[in-house]
């Protein structure tokens, strides 16, 4: 059936730091093994936002070699979800930014609210996507449109994102904020075999 991975690490927007990434690493590799999994949905538990991206603050307390280590596990966590045997799904009721864009890349189909905000920021900062963005998204985008993406930092909505191509589905957000998790259980409900 329907098999879904909540994040919610609500004091860190889901940002993805050292634990969360193990947690995502151990659930996929449980699921890759369960038969049962049809689809694989990605949803946030915090209102607002799918997953703000690396846990810079955790980040700020590594030595260079913890993080060469931790980008290392965090391209692997993608490469995995992209690897992954049954289609997968992101609910982007929310900001997706920098390595969360990176996550719904690495599904196959991305569903998100109208207002949801998104983008590979990590140039703003002075650093690259290092999770696997650089590849998916011209894969996605074309070259020349997904290069300018990565080199402004340049954030779009739901709606552009949709208009672009970049997500499957935009939908009208609700008051609960989760409308695109609706929509991406009825898509996964199409997937389902009848």
């Amino acid at each position: 059936g329907i098999t879904e991975i909540l994040m919610n690490r609500p004091s860190a927007r889901n940002a993805l730091g050292n634990v969360l990434v193990s947690e995502l690493l151990e659930a996929l590799a449980q699921l890759r093994e369960d038969q049962q999994v049809r689809v694989l949905l990605f949803r946030s538990g915090v209102k607002g936002v799918f997953c703000a991206g690396a846990d810079l603050k955790e980040r700020e307390q590594m030595s260079e070699a913890e993080v060469e280590i931790f980008v290392q596990r965090l391209r692997g966590l993608m490469n995995e979800i992209a690897a992954f045997p049954a289609p997968t799904i992101a609910a982007m009721d929310g900001f997706a930014l920098g390595g969360g864009l990176e996550l719904a890349l690495a599904c196959d189909l991305r569903v998100a609210a109208s207002s949801a905000v998104m983008g590979l920021i990590e140039t703003t900062r002075g650093l690259l996507p290092g999770a696997g963005g650089t590849q998916r998204l011209p894969r996605c985008l074309g070259v020349a449109l997904a290069k300018e993406l990565i080199f402004t930092g340049r954030r779009l909505s739901g709606a552009q994102a949709h208009a672009l191509g970049l997500v499957n589905h935009a939908v009208s957000q609700n008051e609960e904020g989760n409308a695109a998790y609706h929509r991406a259980r009825e898509l996964a409900q199409e997937i389902l075999p009848q």
